[in-house]
């Protein structure tokens, strides 16, 4: 038995690999996921007292399995699924190797369960909130705010796409592309979650960014041409390249502008280059590899005031005619306050009030754009507003610092 470490961090890593696991050998996936939620709270209550298994997803699969096969023996059904299950089971998945480890991409059960998650019987919103869930470890509550919707809206749509799923044959899709904009819709997601948490004590959650790039490299080894795939993975890999630079020896916020460049991950960012460039030249460009240029332009740029801005904004002006949505609207008005000053972009950010009503980040594009403009005193209201609004405390003390800047 190794020594505790990082209990809870390694559980919330195993949990998506216990869970499509389960899901592969014996179907259920709302059972299932029951099960392993019994196995991660047993792994809780244990594992600090006698310490970590050598093993520990073996240790996880072993008690989540138990757990649903009491579950499931009442069944007349059982003696069925357990012979199906011993069919479909080549190896012991006791003791398999986590992924990464030797096992093919196509066998590892995170990816597998990603794409069940993504069933086509599903509509986009409940694959993503599934998947977010059961992939990516979020909390309902974490996934409403990321979709702007109420809590309980969210805990029925997975409820309702859990139940859809089940009895569903667990493996590879015939067909993968079908699913595939759900699935990189999902793990864009997951991958913002990681990066900028949106509720609690730290500013990122880097374990759920680096499954997030995961899960994306093994897609993009999967489908190599694909070049959304592609733009993907570059767009994760110029963005999490600034990691270390985006907070302070207290977890405190830095903005781009005032971020040590020297900092920055020069391999991802090489990576992330030469991944957009080569999706690029194959003709016209889509969404991630517009949003993943619009990274390399900031990411190969020696400081802010060497930004190409105008460049952004025409990468922002195709981008918005692609993906019309709200979010990719206000990211725009960041590069037309830059390119033709702020009094032009809080015209057009006006226009977004409605569909951005309750978004504690509207407020704090606005407090910015309102101090460019030198209107300190509605700045400073607006980022109060923006502070009021949002449950990262990083974000809080950042922004509440911003409308102290301002006091006269």
């Amino acid at each position: 038995m190794r020594r505790t470490t990082g209990i809870e961090d390694l559980l919330r890593r195993h949990a998506p690999q216990v869970l499509g696991a389960l899901v592969r050998r014996y179907g259920h996936f709302d059972a299932a996921e029951d099960a392993v939620q019994e196995a991660l709270l047993a792994a809780a209550g244990q594992w600090p007292k006698a310490g970590v298994p050598d093993n520990p997803r073996g240790w996880l699969i072993k008690v989540a399995s138990r757990r649903l096969t009491d579950a499931l023996r009442s069944e007349e059904a059982r003696r069925l699924r357990e012979e199906k299950a011993a069919a479909l089971t080549a190896r012991d998945a006791f003791t398999a190797p986590a992924p990464g480890l030797g096992r093919a991409p196509q066998d590892d059960d995170t990816l597998s369960l990603l794409f069940l998650c993504c069933h086509p019987d599903l509509t986009p919103p409940a694959q993503i909130a599934l998947t977010l869930r059961a992939v990516g470890g979020l909390t309902t509550a974490e996934i409403a705010r990321a979709h702007l919707v109420p809590e309980a809206t969210m805990a029925q749509r997975i409820s309702r796409a859990k139940q859809r799923v089940r009895g569903v044959r667990f493996g590879r899709p015939d067909h993968w592309e079908d699913r595939l904009p759900a699935v990189l819709g999902t793990l864009y997601l997951i991958f913002n979650e990681g990066y900028t948490a949106t509720s609690g004590s730290a500013l990122q959650r880097s374990e759920l960014a680096g499954e997030a790039i995961r899960l994306t490299r093994t897609v993009h080894r999967l489908l190599p041409e694909d070049l959304e795939v592609t733009g993907l993975l570059a767009l994760m890999l110029l963005t999490d390249a600034r990691r270390a630079a985006r907070t302070g020896s207290h977890g405190e916020l830095i903005p781009l502008d005032e971020q040590d460049r020297g900092l920055w991950d020069r391999a991802a960012v090489e990576e992330g280059v030469a991944l957009v460039t080569d999706a690029l030249a194959w003709g016209r460009a889509r969404p991630y590899q517009l949003r993943a240029a619009i990274a390399a332009v900031h990411d190969e740029a020696s400081s802010p005031e060497a930004t190409d801005w105008r460049e952004i904004l025409g990468l922002y002006d195709i981008l918005v005619r692609q993906v019309p949505g709200p979010v990719e609207r206000l990211n725009r008005t960041v590069a037309v306050a830059m390119v033709h000053g702020p009094r032009a972009a809080l015209a057009e950010l006006d226009l977004l009030e409605d569909e951005l009503a309750g978004s504690h980040r509207l407020d704090a594009v606005r407090g910015h754009l309102l101090e460019r403009a030198g209107e300190t005193t509605a700045a400073r209201a607006a980022y109060e507003s923006a502070a009021g609004k949002t449950l990262s405390l990083p974000e809080q003390r950042y922004l509440q610092a911003r409308a102290a800047r301002l006091k006269p």
